[in-house]
């Protein structure tokens, strides 16, 4: 499928107990986790329809949950994840919308429901001036990766999931001679304590609320820590 427009992708999994957020239990139990999730990402999916002038794509696994992300999200486009590594899956995803015709494509996590609108369309604007665009975490990752041309290296030749991934990959581009920007640091939310943040986040906006699938979970689910 050819796009002459810019991509906004989101990388997604289908929520199962005991597959998903784990690292969140406990205290949560597996269904809680992977209930948290389903509003994780059906907040990330309300942001990007407010990032105009883009196709919305949602990169899923696993392939077998194709239905279940089509009823999700009828308006967006589906890509299921290729590849042994996120690394892989990543390059997988940017590369076939770069080579099939979008000028510009961003790529972001399902696991920061506040992340805001602005900094997505930030990353396009920003594209024109640089190669990459990144969006990093408070961990050492990237929630945001942003290219105008297939980068491979970038993703393949780091290793994810650690403390080192946002400093490896601009020591790569860096080694490339490739241009890069940082929008704001954000956040995952992946262990307890980031959850106690975003509760904390989402608790104090009292006008614009964002996130409203994760707000309602969070004052409805008994999720909070037992005292020592």
């Amino acid at each position: 499928m050819r796009s002459k427009l810019n991509s906004l992708l989101v990388v997604a999994k289908n929520p199962i107990p005991g597959l998903t957020k784990t690292r969140l239990c406990p205290p949560l139990s597996f269904s809680q986790a992977a209930s948290l999730y389903s509003c994780f990402l059906c907040d990330t999916l309300d942001n990007m329809r407010k990032v105009p002038g883009v196709q919305r794509i949602i990169g899923f696994l696993p392939e077998s949950a194709q239905r279940d992300f089509q009823q999700l999200a009828p308006d967006m486009r589906l890509m299921c994840q290729r590849g042994d590594s996120l690394g892989m899956r990543l390059n997988h995803l940017l590369t076939e919308v770069l080579t099939t015709g979008s000028p510009r494509a961003v790529v972001i996590n399902s696991d920061s429901p506040t992340l805001p609108v602005e900094y997505m369309i930030q990353a396009f604007e920003q594209l024109a001036d640089v190669d990459v665009v990144l969006g990093p975490t408070e961990d050492g990752g990237y929630y945001l990766i942003g290219l105008k041309q297939p980068q491979p290296h970038l993703l393949l030749q780091v290793q994810m999931s650690t403390e080192n991934v946002l400093a490896d990959t601009l020591a790569l581009a860096a080694d490339s001679k490739l241009t890069v920007s940082q929008l704001p640091t954000w956040y995952d939310v992946d262990t307890i304590d980031d959850l106690y943040k975003l509760a904390g986040e989402i608790s104090a906006m009292t006008t614009n609320p964002i996130a409203k699938a994760t707000r309602n979970w969070l004052s409805q689910e008994d999720w909070r820590r037992l005292p020592d």
